[in-house]
Formats: structure tokens, sequence, C-alpha cells
């Protein structure tokens, strides 16, 4: 798979889990009686836009051809 091809995929299921957390936020939980149900987790839905988040920012790198492979040039130096 193309780096431009998981660009796309990582962007759309962000999209989704922006849709998902904004979903919990307008109240995805109800209580019937003493017993309550939540749907979704925001906690683990706010983890997963986070990772989305950073995978977009270093796939985005790599299609304009900055990637995170990083190295550094070491002189030794005497004192």
């Amino acid at each position: 798979m193309s780096v431009s091809d998981r660009l796309a995929r990582a962007k759309t299921r962000l999209s989704a889990y922006y849709d998902a957390e904004m979903a919990v936020l307008s109240g995805q939980s109800y209580k019937i009686g003493t017993r309550s149900l939540t749907r979704a987790d925001l906690g683990e839905i706010r983890t997963a836009i986070t990772n989305l988040e950073n995978a977009v920012e270093e796939l985005t790198a790599q299609a304009v051809g900055r990637g995170r492979r990083l190295r550094g040039q070491y002189i030794p130096v005497d004192f």
C-alpha cells in the first residue's frame, strides 16, 4: 500500500473518530432504573484520535519527502 493510500485511509479513520467523539459528548449513555449503559469509551476514542493525528502527520511528511528518518552527523572533538 502506498503512502498516499495509507494517508487517505488514516484521514478517513480520523474523521470517523472525530464523529464518534462528538456523538459521545452529545450523550451516548442512558439510564433505565438503576442500570446505565454507555455505548463508547471517550478515553479510548481520544487516545485513538491522538494516535491517528500523529500517523497523519508522519504520513504527510513522508508524502512530501520529509520522513522521520533522522540522521545526525557527529564530529569527534578533542578538548
